[in-house]
């Protein structure tokens, strides 16, 4: 599915569909303080894009997002200060991933898995799909990877889900803002805040299939029924 998500009328409601988008998330740090989360999604329901999150040492948070369309499911999932649609581009060379977004550029390497990103990779992607299976793992994620959520409420009553796949560390960053070096690589210190979710503490790469929920509108079958765009 190409397009933006729809409802579906059932029984005089409109119920949402739950969206799922498969690909990667990279969080990590920096010295000067800013943080970065980069999700890149081969597979979604908007088509193959990337967008990047980040939160500057001041507070002020960032969403980089390629299209009008992914800026606004995204700024509308979570919570940003500011919205930018530049192009990003993600480009990967065996550990290495570079990143272009408009002002940032992001360079990072990966390193060999250790236990936990080898088990994640034992769990098949169809149950990495199933919500159930997310709710189950949350107590375990916020033990072993702290600041980690993998279910919780996002904006305008949506629900979200995350299914890990797998998970490298991050052994090394350069990153340029706006031609202005961030410094070395460093714990998310503090966590992000974008929604109910964060990048864990340790700057890692994690393989992950995110379902999101949104709302669905109801509809008084004894009311007048509109449609608003």
């Amino acid at each position: 599915m190409n397009g933006p998500p729809r409802e579906r009328r059932r029984g005089g409601r409109l119920r949402a569909e739950r969206l799922r988008f498969d690909g990667w998330i990279a969080g990590t740090g920096t010295a000067s303080g800013t943080r970065i989360v980069l999700g890149h999604w081969p597979r979604s329901p908007f088509g193959p894009f990337s967008d990047v999150m980040l939160e500057r040492p001041d507070g002020e948070r960032l969403l980089l997002a390629p299209t009008r369309q992914t800026a606004d499911f995204v700024s509308g999932t979570y919570v940003f200060d500011t919205v930018r649609v530049v192009p990003v581009e993600v480009r990967v060379y065996g550990e290495t991933w570079t990143v272009s977004a408009g002002p940032l550029d992001l360079r990072f390497a990966t390193g060999r898995r250790e236990l936990l990103g080898l088990l994640l990779r034992a769990v098949p992607g169809g149950l990495a799909r199933q919500p159930v299976w997310c709710a189950l793992l949350s107590l375990p994620a916020r033990v072993l990877l702290p600041g980690v959520r993998t279910r919780g409420s996002a904006r305008a009553g949506r629900r979200e889900w995350y299914g890990a796949r797998d998970l490298r560390p991050i052994r090394s960053v350069s990153a340029v803002f706006e031609g202005v070096d961030l410094g070395a690589m460093a714990p998310v210190v503090p966590p992000v805040r974008f929604g109910f979710g964060s990048a864990p503490r340790r700057p890692a790469l994690t393989k992950v299939t995110t379902t999101v929920a949104v709302e669905s509108a109801s509809e008084d079958s004894s009311s007048t029924r509109s449609a608003t765009a």
